[in-house]
C-alpha cells in the first residue's frame, strides 16, 4: 500500500530544518515535486515526492577535477 502523506511547505521546512522560503525555491526551480492547490491553501508534497528529493541529496558529490 502506498503512503500518499501529504506535507504542507512549513512541514517540510520544520523536518528539514530550513527556512519555508526555501522549499518554495526548491519547489520553483524543479528541484522539489509538488502540487499547488491554489488560493490560501498552496503547495502540498508527497511523501514519495520528499524522499525522492532527499535521496537525490545524499547521493555524493563527484569531483570531476
Amino acid at each position: 500500500m502506498m503512503d500518499d502523506t501529504l506535507y504542507t511547505v512549513e512541514e517540510v521546512a520544520a523536518r528539514l530544518a530550513v527556512h519555508p522560503e526555501t522549499v518554495r525555491k526548491w519547489i520553483k526551480n524543479g528541484q522539489l515535486r509538488a502540487t499547488n492547490l491554489g488560493g490560501r491553501a498552496g503547495y502540498r508534497i508527497s511523501k514519495s515526492a520528499l524522499d525522492q528529493f532527499l535521496r537525490e541529496r545524499e547521493e555524493p558529490l563527484r569531483d570531476d577535477n
